[in-house]
Order: C-alpha cells, then structure tokens, then sequence
C-alpha cells in the first residue's frame, strides 16, 4: 500500500531523530529526503535540527529544484538529493549525514573498498570515495555522478557520507552499515592485518545477495 504524505512527513521526523541520537547529524548537519511521485520531491528544511523537526517543516520541491510547498527553505544540499534521483529511477530515498567513524576516513581519503566482511559486502559491496566539493553548491553533485549509478553507497571527500534506497528504512539500514563498517576496518588496522576474501568468496556473496534480494521481492 502506498504511504500518504503525512506518513512519509512522520517518517522523516523518525528518521531524523534516529540520526541525530546516533551522533550522526550533530547539530543542524545532515538531510534526508524522499521521492513522492514523479513530481515531487518532500526534503528536510535547512538549519534545523534533525532531533527536533516536525512533519510540517518539511520542504516540497519538484525534480529541478523549485520550491512547490513548505514555510521554510530546502536543504542546502538538495542538489545531491535530486541528481541522485534523477540517476537512479529505482531510488526513493536519499540520506546524508555525517557518523563519525565512516566520516573520519572520508576525511582521510580512504575509501571503504576492503573485502574483508561477508555481510557487508554481500549488502553494499564497495563504498567509493568522491573527490571534495563544497558544501551547498553543484560541486558536490557532479562529484558523485559517475558513482551513484555504480554504487549503494558513497562517502563524500572531507565530509561526510550519502546513501540511498528504495525507501527511508533502506536508506537508514545502509547508513548503519557503512558507519559500523568504518569501525571495523578501523580495528583491523589497530590489528595490524586484513584476511581478504577471496575473488570466488564474492563471487558467491553476489549470488547469495541476489537470492536474497528475489526472496524479498513482493509478487
């Protein structure tokens, strides 16, 4: 069943609560958004914190950007959120915040590329780095064109991470993933050593994802 506006306004707020308990939007950072139909995109305001918004401050745009309904004034980074939907028709929600271990290796210039956990490479596979844009203009946009299509993921040079899926809980369970990811690799080089899977291990990964993702398909 197809979920109505305030549903989806009741979502955001969730959502963004979530985030910001995480740690993963401190203070007004971050955004979130999701696809209505094909005219209209429903986004998280600017300079709000994601603990504290209501359904109402919630901004509708259409794809190219212009302000259809909302007292107050789109993400900064709508930009990101519309070209992602734009390149990707089986999106539905986008989600960019900041959670601090898989921030850090943005920061770091290291992508999360490491083959070496089953779970996470069966459910988001390759974590890319883009190169660095500035926050709030088209840079940061044309940084990722080539990557969305490619990829679930995508952490953005020296500053944070996206993500998006086919509604705001994907997007929210991938968020998860790569910051718990970050944490992992970062323990394993405190170890010291990475055991890599194998080329035939993530052959069969992608087999197991794509059984997976057929078992959860609706009929």
């Amino acid at each position: 069943m197809n979920k109505t506006d305030a549903q989806h306004r009741a979502e955001l707020v969730h959502y963004g609560k979530l985030f910001c308990d995480k740690g993963f939007c401190p203070a007004t950072s971050g955004n979130l958004s999701v696809r209505l139909d094909a005219w209209r995109i429903l986004i998280t305001p600017t300079g709000v914190s994601k603990g504290s918004m209501k359904p109402e401050d919630m901004v509708v745009l259409s794809p190219d950007g212009q302000h259809r309904f909302g007292r107050l004034k789109a993400s900064s980074e709508k930009d990101l959120h519309l070209q992602i939907y734009k390149l990707r028709p089986d999106i539905h929600a986008v989600v960019h915040a900041h959670p601090p271990k898989a921030t850090a290796f943005a920061c770091a210039g290291l992508a999360l590329d490491q083959p070496i956990a089953s779970e996470f490479s069966m459910d988001l596979g390759i974590v890319p780095l883009a190169k660095y844009g500035t926050p709030g203009t088209p840079d940061v946009a044309a940084a990722m064109a080539d990557l969305v299509p490619r990829h679930k993921a995508v952490l953005m040079g020296n500053h944070g991470v996206v993500v998006y899926g086919r509604n705001l809980f994907e997007a929210s369970n991938r968020m998860e993933l790569v910051e718990h990811f970050a944490e992992v690799v970062q323990g394993t080089l405190l170890a010291g050593r990475q055991a890599e899977l194998s080329p035939e291990d993530l052959r069969e990964l992608d087999k197991a994802a794509a059984r997976y993702s057929a078992g959860t398909k609706k009929p």
